[in-house]
């Protein structure tokens, strides 16, 4: 597990004023300390906004909405820039053999999820039920410590294409947050046959502050951040399988 590290950072701002006692004081004087209290202001200014740029907190949403363009049909998608070239062969090639007329008129596109497993390194697939609320019961699976595993899961796409399909998990141990993991994965067309995925190999922290139950909360959510599946599991890491 890779460890998630959020930096907090504040800033401050001095005000600075100036008081005018000598009616008769030196213009030129005067045009000095006002330049100079300018360009601290700037300064102060340019420092606030760039730690303010780069200030993170672990409450902010890491899956802010992105303004895309309006949705179109399939239909209307291969309408568009239909006289350019490779815009078209583009088109064609990521739908692939796709049945315009049996999709429909639809634009928002649907993608479901049929399987979950998790692939262990000699030992059989953990075949893990979706629950349709989300919510499994009790204990979803263990893992042992060190050991090494992938995800993988099998999803159907109809509609319409999914754009920015994306996979995030964020792991919690005694209300903690200790780990949080992002993976893009991919723009698909609508197809009767269902496409896999197979996650990046991970291996399981060990010692003995590692084992012990943990609580999970998985997405799958698109570029619109349209979400498709929220799963909230607890499971264990234990010393043997």
């Amino acid at each position: 597990m890779s460890l998630a590290i959020g930096v907090l950072s504040s800033t401050s701002k001095n005000n600075m004023a100036f008081d005018h006692h000598d009616a008769n004081a030196d213009t030129s004087e005067t045009k000095r300390i006002e330049e100079d209290s300018g360009n601290e202001e700037r300064s102060s200014l340019s420092r606030k906004m760039s730690e303010s740029s780069i200030a993170v907190t672990e409450d902010e949403d890491d899956d802010a909405k992105i303004e895309l363009g309006p949705q179109c049909t399939l239909k209307q998608q291969l309408e568009k820039d239909k006289d350019d070239e490779s815009l078209r062969r583009w088109k064609e090639q990521l739908l692939g053999t796709v049945d315009i007329n049996s999709v429909g008129e639809t634009m928002e596109p649907e993608v479901k999820m049929l399987s979950l497993a998790i692939q262990r390194s000699g030992r059989a697939d953990i075949v893990l039920p979706i629950p349709e609320n989300g919510n499994p019961n009790g204990l979803w699976f263990t893992l042992k410590e060190g050991s090494r595993y992938r995800l993988m899961f099998t999803f159907q796409v109809s509609n319409n294409i999914v754009s920015g399909l994306k996979y995030s998990n964020t792991v919690w141990k005694t209300g903690i947050k200790v780990d949080s993991a992002k993976e893009m994965i991919g723009t698909f067309s609508p197809q009767a046959e269902p496409y896999t995925h197979e996650m990046p190999e991970e291996t399981t922290p060990s010692g003995m502050f590692a084992r012990g139950a943990y609580s999970a909360r998985t997405k799958f959510l698109d570029d619109d951040n349209k979400l498709y599946l929220e799963i909230n599991y607890t499971f264990d890491i234990r010393k043997e399988w």
